[in-house]
């Protein structure tokens, strides 16, 4: 049963930073492909990064430059550098990830089986 666990959000001043953790166990063997989504109050759910099982990345225009997707193959689990952050970027984060991509990673919520719970973020001065 592949299971995947957010941590790592809380409350930041506007031009702080703060990493976000996605901790992913059940697949048999191998890398999978990982995406951050996240959601805003009053708006729809967006991609905002992704890390593929062969290392290729992805990451939403407003954030690119800012955010850093990586991963830990030792402890299995994918990060999210989240440096300047603004108010804008106030929302639930979401992890998810799936095994049936190879080298890609799309920013599409329909195209991954399995989420985690979710973890807050708040940029707030």
């Amino acid at each position: 049963q592949v299971q995947v666990v957010e941590s790592g959000g809380g409350l930041v001043q506007p031009g702080g930073s703060l990493k976000l953790a996605c901790k992913v166990s059940g697949f048999s063997s191998g890398y999978h492909t990982v995406a951050w989504f996240r959601r805003a109050p009053g708006k729809e759910r967006e991609g905002v990064s992704c890390l593929s099982d062969t290392e290729n990345t992805a990451y939403l225009d407003s954030v690119n430059g800012r955010f850093t997707i990586s991963r830990d193959y030792g402890k299995d689990t994918v990060y999210l550098q989240m440096n300047s952050l603004k108010p804008e970027d106030t929302a639930v984060y979401y992890c998810a990830t799936d095994g049936t991509f190879t080298n890609y990673c799309p920013l599409l919520a329909d195209e991954y089986a399995y989420w985690g719970q979710g973890t807050q973020v708040t940029v707030s001065s």
